[in-house]
């Protein structure tokens, strides 16, 4: 290690191996899971989607990172940004842009990470359907449980993060769903 700055300490690889079982269960799937939950609105509240429009849902994810986890989803099965047609593409950036205020009245959070990942190789779990994930972080959320004890600590539980964000949409009047 260097001394002087820590370098070597700071250049370590950190591994989630939790998400490989996850990851190879999507090859055993029969079907897309965002088209099986944007086919079964009776079962939104079962599958934790908490908005839908004209052509996108919003949906917490099942294999969340931090508390809030959101996946932002076009109704189309598409693999790119490309693919979506403009008012899909523009309801799918409203929604980018709503939903970060809602995890902050409905769970307090302090930044987030927003992304998406285009192919497998690019850690893409469902790479023939693009989603976006809006990841709500607090200062200090990282801990060793993680690294050492290959377990995340979700302080709320799934029912609660559910049922606030989506009182915390209606009260902020958001997302805008129309297209």
């Amino acid at each position: 290690m260097d001394n002087e700055t820590g370098s070597a300490e700071r250049s370590r690889n950190l591994q989630a191996p939790w998400r490989m079982p996850y990851l190879e269960s999507l090859g055993h799937q029969d079907r897309c899971f965002l088209c099986h939950y944007r086919d079964e609105p009776r079962s939104d509240e079962a599958n934790f989607v908490l908005w839908r429009g004209a052509s996108t849902l919003v949906l917490l994810n099942r294999f969340p990172y931090t508390s809030g986890h959101l996946l932002i989803a076009p109704y189309a099965h598409v693999p790119a940004l490309a693919d979506l047609d403009e008012p899909t593409l523009m309801a799918v950036t409203r929604l980018l842009r709503d939903t970060p205020p809602i995890l902050t009245k409905a769970l307090g959070a302090q930044g987030f990470n927003i992304g998406l990942n285009l192919g497998r190789c690019a850690g893409a779990g469902l790479p023939d359907h693009l989603h976006l994930h809006v990841v709500p972080r607090w200062e200090g959320d990282t801990s060793f449980m993680t690294v050492l004890g290959d377990v995340r600590t979700l302080p709320i539980a799934f029912d609660e993060v559910y049922a606030r964000v989506r009182k915390a949409g209606e009260a902020l009047g958001l997302p805008d769903l129309t297209v």
